[in-house]
């Protein structure tokens, strides 16, 4: 049985992405961040970044303690991994599914999360911002457009390098991105919202969070935190 600390951000939807297509039993324990339920010393003794997503993984394959397992790329390959599903065999076909994995928890989250907060969140508009991140976001998508140029999936197959980058498509008009301007990424896109457990994760997402707030209590605890929150 996996627990899996989780709220209904791009990375939380990474892992239920998994959960559903595998089959793996799991239990959902939400973590409201907006009313930083991520700071509670409980949820800090498995995630030590304060971040969602996190699994305690009850059964791990070596038979040993619960194992927990924080941040959302590593948490896919060790899924993949315990499941052998979802991740090429081949150790070149791995290595290309792992790289574009780590361009997503390296460019495509980042640049994407920093879009989101200039255009949605800041307290006021600053125009370069603003412009800087919504152009990135292009790039990256073209970046991906053009590895989807005759593949189905990034890595040919349906892997964890999908589930990885397509939560983070989602959100594509609050990012400023029309789909349209890059066919290969909006076909990729339509077939994923189209599989069941796609369809599954986002459902489960709906039930637990109905009312998503984001208030200025929510906007303090998000985006107001320091090194103190660490050192108290």
């Amino acid at each position: 049985m996996i627990d899996l600390y989780y709220w209904t951000t791009p990375n939380g939807h990474k892992i239920t992405l998994f959960l559903e297509e595998s089959g793996l039993p799991y239990t959902i324990r939400p973590i409201n961040i907006s009313r930083g339920e991520q700071f509670d010393p409980d949820f800090l003794r498995i995630a030590p970044n304060n971040r969602i997503p996190a699994i305690v993984d009850h059964e791990p394959s070596d038979g040993g303690e619960p194992l927990s397992v924080f941040e959302s790329g590593a948490i896919l390959q060790y899924l993949a991994e315990k499941t052998g599903k979802f991740l090429p065999s081949g150790s070149r076909a791995r290595i290309e599914a792992m790289q574009w994995v780590f361009w997503q928890m390296g460019g495509l989250g980042p640049m994407a999360g920093q879009n989101h907060h200039f255009v949605q969140y800041a307290p006021e508009p600053i125009a370069y911002a603003i412009d800087r991140y919504v152009k990135e976001t292009a790039r990256l998508y073209a970046v991906l457009d053009r590895q989807l140029a005759g593949r189905e999936f990034i890595v040919g197959e349906y892997s964890i390098a999908d589930m990885a980058c397509y939560p983070w498509i989602v959100p594509h008009e609050r990012q400023r991105q029309n789909l349209g301007d890059f066919p290969n990424l909006k076909r990729w896109f339509d077939s994923i919202a189209a599989r069941p457990a796609t369809i599954r994760a986002y459902e489960l997402a709906e039930s637990i969070n109905r009312a998503p707030v984001m208030d200025d209590e929510a906007k303090r605890v998000m985006f107001g935190q320091d090194a103190s929150t660490i050192r108290r």
